[in-house]
């Protein structure tokens, strides 16, 4: 079938973006799903940092590429082998589809699945395959989904059967903000009730990550970022006290007011500068926790004494080391009783024709969460 998507085919062009136009939308080709897919109509998707940083080169991938990842859909056809969903289902997309046999998947750790991270890299669907397809090339799947489409042919391990009755674009936040932000508090950190938290990066992950923290009971949460409405939405959903990351005595201002720093520091802007204050922020004893994907090439430091000296624990976070298909049905529960209102962090309804300008908002952090609408 022919569909309209949104394709990337060369990294690193000059911002504003709606001057360079590095996204064509452009009528592709897509294979109808083969045993273990389904082909799905996308309702709704968002725009991520992570497809951002494919955009600015940060996070290299092959090109063409069709982009997208956070997004929610209707089944419209399943491949052979695939009998849990029908025509008619909705589904949130996972940006890293599982296979259930690695050993990471073995040990209950699904966002670490090797073939999937391989699949992922390769610009692959979870099979190897490639079912998109321009007059004269393939074009590669961004991280097995490429949402930014009418229509997706996805592997049925990235897609996440979910009850109707929420609008989809709420329900697209599932697929990547919340289960990272959400899922770093209560699964990577598991924060203990009472705890004191900190997030360092007030994006979509960073402000999911703030109401997990306030979700999961901690006494404390303390919002930065270098942008002040970033801060005043952090204010407004909840958290107890925010500091601009651009002063130059921020640490010292965090530290002092929160005497000698936090227990749980979550890192969610992928840079080294919010990694540096992260670390430099939590206390003696605590924890820092990084959601963030620079680009390969970064490195962060840190006085090696402080590990044992005073006990720091310094993790990475993955897909929130989230359990999919467990955590997104809680999670929905957790919104639908209003304990988890991420639908606040909607900020600016597009269609695909602007999504150019859609990343220029999105890059300049004018937004936290930019919903296109199909």
């Amino acid at each position: 079938m022919k569909i309209r998507t949104a394709v990337l085919r060369e990294s690193g062009a000059p911002s504003p973006y709606a001057k360079s136009q590095p996204i064509k939308i452009e009528t592709l080709e897509l294979d109808s799903p083969e045993s273990g897919e389904v082909l799905i109509q996308i309702k709704a998707a968002s725009l991520c940092h992570s497809d951002l940083s494919v955009i600015n080169g940060s996070r290299p991938r092959p090109l063409p590429m069709a982009l997208g990842h956070e997004a929610s859909g209707v089944v419209v056809e399943v491949g052979s082998g695939v009998t849990d969903l029908k025509p008619g289902d909705y589904g949130v997309c996972i940006f890293v589809p599982s296979c259930g046999h690695c050993l990471p998947c073995k040990e209950g750790r699904p966002a670490l699945c090797e073939p999937g991270a391989h699949a992922n890299t390769a610009g692959t669907l979870m099979g190897g395959g490639i079912r998109l397809h321009s007059d004269t090339e393939d074009v590669n799947h961004h991280v097995g989904v490429s949402a930014f489409s009418e229509y997706a042919v996805v592997s049925r391990n990235s897609l996440i059967k979910v009850d109707k009755g929420i609008p989809f674009e709420k329900l697209a936040l599932f697929g990547c903000a919340v289960i990272t932000g959400v899922g770093a508090v209560v699964n990577t950190a598991n924060i203990k009730l009472g705890s004191t938290v900190a997030v360092v990066g007030l994006g979509g992950i960073g402000l999911s990550a703030l109401l997990g923290a306030i979700t999961a009971g901690a006494s404390r949460v303390v919002a930065l970022d270098i942008n002040q409405t970033k801060l005043k939405q952090a204010k407004e959903l909840g958290a107890t006290d925010t500091f601009n990351s651009k002063d130059p005595d921020i640490v010292k201002q965090v530290r002092e007011a929160t005497g000698g720093g936090l227990d749980y520091v979550f890192e969610t802007a992928g840079a080294v500068p919010a990694m540096e204050v992260a670390y430099a922020i939590t206390k003696r004893g605590g924890t820092t926790v990084t959601t963030g994907l620079p680009h390969p090439e970064h490195h962060f430091s840190f006085p090696y004494v402080s590990l044992t000296a005073e006990e720091r624990n310094l993790k990475g976070s993955y897909v929130g080391s989230c359990v999919p298909d467990r955590d997104i049905p809680n999670f929905i529960n957790l919104f639908k009783q209003g304990r988890l209102p991420v639908d606040k962090l909607m900020t600016d309804f597009i269609s695909l024709d602007e999504i150019n300008e859609g990343f220029d908002k999105l890059a300049k952090g004018e937004s936290s969460r930019i919903i296109i609408r199909f």
